[in-house]
């Protein structure tokens, strides 16, 4: 292509471009854009203004965590609505036959923006947010402005052979990406599901670990079919599977599956509980702070933290020492000089029980 072809090119495309910018449609659709963003603001300023959750930040107690997370939307409330107005207004131009280009792209751009706020408040996780912003927001970008086909379509073209099976790397990046978005939303719904649960106090607290632990199982097998069907996999190969999980467990993740396995035996039968106060065969001593699927966790006196295999519970020896009675009675040896007044001792000690009948 010569140079006078390019400059006749670029003339073209710049008298198109005025043509457009100085055209009533141009103009009418900025109108449409203005409109739809203060009707917007004003709707999302009305919410955070009347609605506490949304306008006052939320302190300790219960339910925190998804206080939290619904005080943060009050950051996304204006994009969100933005998206929705111009949902309605680029229905309404098409109904009249009108021009909606601008209207279009200034709705993506809004996509983008709140993708990119949502990334901020929401994803902790440096590794997470950054994955996310180099995937996520390019495709966004590449929506925009029309080349995501061609990408995809140019993907498509490039694959790898491993051995007899031929691998896409369309599909491979597509099941990397959803994968990583599906157990990200998995394990925020697991700890917010399980929070709610265990804060449900009209329940005993053994039965509100049994149904924290299996909504977590129930979370995760979801994600997981969901993943084989983003895959491809028909559920007809989790056959072969289970017989290879069979396998596994017979050799290597045996002590895997009994411990996981113990821990729902412990939580069924209320042998312990969490504030329980126990002592292990080898003398170590903790309160019960935590049943999780593979351990227990005990906290000493001193702060530290013991993780003791669910299996010990359920194969070893152990001393439940506030399992049926919070109470416990504890010798205490004194040692006094020998000119001590022992009555007026005890005359102390009876004033202290008399102050406090639990001591």
């Amino acid at each position: 292509m010569n140079p006078d072809s390019i400059k006749s090119n670029l003339m073209l495309m710049l008298d198109k471009t005025i043509e457009a910018a100085t055209s009533p449609a141009f103009y009418a659709q900025c109108g449409v854009i203005i409109l739809t963003v203060a009707l917007s603001y004003i709707v999302a300023a009305t919410l955070i203004k009347y609605i506490p959750l949304l306008r006052d930040e939320p302190k300790q107690g219960k339910l925190y965590p998804l206080r939290k997370s619904i005080h943060q939307i009050n950051d996304l409330l204006f994009p969100l609505f933005s998206i929705l107005s111009f949902v309605i207004a680029i229905e309404l131009i098409t109904l009249f036959g009108l021009q909606n280009w601008l209207v279009l792209i200034a709705q993506s751009l809004t996509v983008i923006i709140t993708l990119y706020l949502f990334i901020t408040n929401f994803i902790k996780k440096q590794l997470v947010k950054t994955l996310v912003k180099w995937i996520v927001l390019p495709i966004a970008l590449l929506q925009v402005f029309g080349w995501l086909d061609v990408v995809i379509g140019f993907l498509d073209t490039i694959d790898m052979e491993l051995g007899t099976f031929k691998v896409l790397l369309y599909d491979l990046s597509s099941v990397l990406v959803l994968g990583s978005i599906l157990f990200w939303l998995g394990r925020i719904s697991s700890s917010v599901g399980q929070q709610i649960i265990r804060n449900q106090e009209d329940l005993e607290v053994s039965t509100r670990e049994v149904f924290a632990k299996l909504f977590e199982v129930a979370i995760f097998v979801v994600i997981f079919i969901l993943l084989l069907q983003v895959m491809g996999i028909n559920l007809t190969a989790l056959a072969v599977f289970g017989g290879a999980l069979g396998v596994g467990l017979g050799f290597g993740l045996q002590a895997i599956a009994s411990n996981f396995i113990s821990g729902i035996i412990i939580l069924l039968d209320r042998s312990i509980t969490v504030g329980d106060y126990i002592e292990l065969e080898d003398g170590r001593t903790g309160i019960i702070r935590e049943l999780k699927m593979r351990s227990t966790t005990l906290e000493t006196f001193d702060g530290k933290d013991i993780m003791v295999p669910n299996e010990k519970f359920i194969t070893t020896d152990f001393v439940n020492w506030t399992h049926k009675n919070k109470k416990q009675r504890y010798s205490i040896n004194l040692q006094v000089a020998y000119d001590t007044n022992l009555h007026r001792l005890f005359d102390l000690l009876r004033e202290v029980v008399s102050r406090d009948p639990q001591v």
